[in-house]
């Protein structure tokens, strides 16, 4: 699912389109503007990350994390990865989630959200990739 988001054959709201990464829109997000990173060469898990992409990988992850604030004014940001166990799709992927104090988000409960247009997800996603530094 993710290898067709990255070669443009899957529809998605793209936040990051470089060289090495996609970033796009969680169709099922835990609050609006829930970013998936994903490298663009297809591998499972963190361990199968080479370990001279880990630093560039994470420098974009970093980057959303800066947006959520910046751009949708979070508090802060949850940023998170599941290897195999809760790995939804088996392709490597970063959760960039905007957070705010009293948001209802406790453990491991995660209460899905839909965004009330595909328009405002598309404005979700331009507003992050502009607030990128």
């Amino acid at each position: 699912m993710f290898c067709e988001v990255v070669a443009g054959e899957r529809a998605a709201h793209l936040v990051i389109d470089a060289p090495d990464v996609v970033a796009f829109l969680d169709v099922r997000p835990l609050f609006k503007g829930h970013t998936l990173l994903v490298p663009r060469v297809h591998y499972e898990t963190l361990t199968d990350l080479p370990g001279e992409f880990l630093g560039p990988f994470f420098d974009h992850a970093q980057r959303l994390a800066a947006a959520m604030e910046s751009v949708l004014e979070a508090a802060g940001s949850f940023v998170a990865m599941n290897n195999r166990v809760s790995q939804s799709v088996p392709h490597l992927h970063v959760h960039v989630v905007p957070r705010n104090r009293k948001d209802g988000l406790r453990g491991f409960f995660w209460p899905r959200q839909k965004y009330e247009s595909d328009g405002e997800a598309a404005d979700y996603a331009a507003r992050l990739a502009a607030g990128l530094t």
